[in-house]
């Protein structure tokens, strides 16, 4: 996946986690739409880092298609 699919998966995905949360006002989400936007944020965070990742690797001149994404754990256990 090249930077600029990094960036349209992000705007799709945020723009999912948007339209979900303008659901939940007065009402609250159900539990599967909770699940989605559990299993979205998950995604964003792993794109985020990939594209950062990325963009470190070009920076220093070395490949970046050669950096893959990161399992979610990994992601999700990094301080921010």
């Amino acid at each position: 996946m090249m930077a600029d699919d990094i960036l349209r998966t992000i705007d799709s995905l945020v723009a999912e986690e948007h339209r979900l949360r303008e659901q939940a006002p007065g009402k609250g989400l159900d539990p599967e739409e909770r699940a989605r936007l559990q299993v979205l944020e998950q995604r964003l965070d792993q794109c985020w880092d990939l594209l950062r990742r990325r963009r470190a690797e070009a920076d220093s001149g070395a490949d970046p298609q050669r950096v893959e994404a990161r399992p979610v754990a990994e992601v999700e256990s990094y301080e921010q």
